[in-house]
């Protein structure tokens, strides 16, 4: 049982790392190279139109008052507004956040139901074919990059046999959800599938390589254990020693990668979300780099630096759930 303690411990421990990763934000904001000014001014701008600008912007200020105006903004979700879009930087990123967070999570999912099992099934044939194939498939996905992936899965799969899109992201889940409860029409689940099939899979391709490797390895070592021996001895039917006890067993390092992996995709989707045209924040992004658009680029690390925190927040949360015997403390 997870204690009230413990929780407001790592909330505040969360809520430390956040107030962090904000202020080194706002540092490497003030040290790059470039400008605002540079960016809303053309070239030939007078001194007094660029200085027009600084002070609306408020960069004539001192650095402690914009690092407090910065703050107090960030608390209250004021994340500016964009130098090119002229768009408040909040609004665009919950406009984009649920596409990348959804094809974050369609990708673990996929991940998991595939590598969870294969890394069971390789360890339970250890040095026999169903080994070496699940070993030869994991260096695959780990060796193969996802843009390319991506491309290859567009040509064959969208281009020769046409069932699945080549862009686009059709319809949210959400969306589609409240068609199938409110209409009785799932055509919605159908167009939501054919969309983020393609991406969730070269997403999360890597990820599951490296998670068939490590359950086949945490397995390995479990198997070994004299618990397990003493289950078989017992009587206990296989799959119930393997997937009830020594599966549990071998979770607890995969819960810290899985959760270490989430934060990654939710915040490395950038070249998937481009490759597949997805409507998500990495495009965003890719926008902002290209045209310096520092607002935008600070909402986007906020953004993934709350979602480690939270992500890494409920792992440890896992690990009491998994495991009543590690310490709360």
């Amino acid at each position: 049982m997870v204690s009230g303690r413990y929780l407001v411990k790592r909330f505040v421990h969360g809520i430390l790392v956040v107030w962090g990763a904000i202020t080194l934000i706002f540092v490497l904001r003030h040290i790059s190279p470039g400008s605002p000014i540079n960016v809303m001014t053309p070239p030939t701008a007078s001194p007094e139109l660029r200085e027009r600008v600084a002070e609306e912007l408020g960069l004539n200020q001192p650095i402690y008052v914009q690092y407090l105006d910065y703050l107090g903004g960030v608390l209250t979700g004021d994340l500016g507004n964009s130098y090119v879009r002229g768009a408040p930087v909040s609004q665009l990123l919950i406009d984009r956040a649920p596409a990348t967070i959804e094809l974050a999570i369609a990708a673990t999912v996929i991940a998991l139901i595939i590598a969870i099992p294969l890394g069971v099934i390789s360890a339970t044939n250890r040095d026999e074919p169903l080994d070496y194939g699940a070993s030869l498939a994991s260096l695959l996905g780990i060796s193969t990059p996802n843009f390319w992936l991506g491309l290859m899965l567009i040509m064959v799969v969208s281009v020769q046999i046409g069932f699945f899109p080549t862009s686009g992201r059709g319809t949210g889940f959400v969306a589609a959800v409240q068609l199938l409860v409110f209409e009785m029409d799932a055509g919605g689940f159908v167009t939501w599938f054919q969309h983020i099939i393609l991406p969730a899979i070269t997403l999360g391709t890597y990820f599951m390589a490296l998670i068939t490797r490590l359950t086949r390895s945490e397995m390995l070592e479990e198997l070994e254990q004299e618990y397990v021996q003493v289950c078989r001895a017992k009587g206990l039917p296989e799959p119930l020693v393997l997937y009830k006890h020594a599966l549990r067993n071998s979770m607890l390092p995969v819960v810290t990668v899985v959760g270490l992996q989430v934060g990654y995709l939710i915040g490395g989707s950038i070249v998937v979300e481009v490759v597949f045209s997805w409507p998500g924040v990495g495009n965003l992004i890719i926008d902002a780099l290209t045209n310096s658009d520092w607002m935008i680029i600070q909402g986007y690390l906020i953004l993934v630096s709350v979602s480690w925190v939270t992500v890494n927040f409920f792992v440890d949360v896992t690990y009491t759930v998994l495991d009543p015997t590690v310490s709360l403390e």
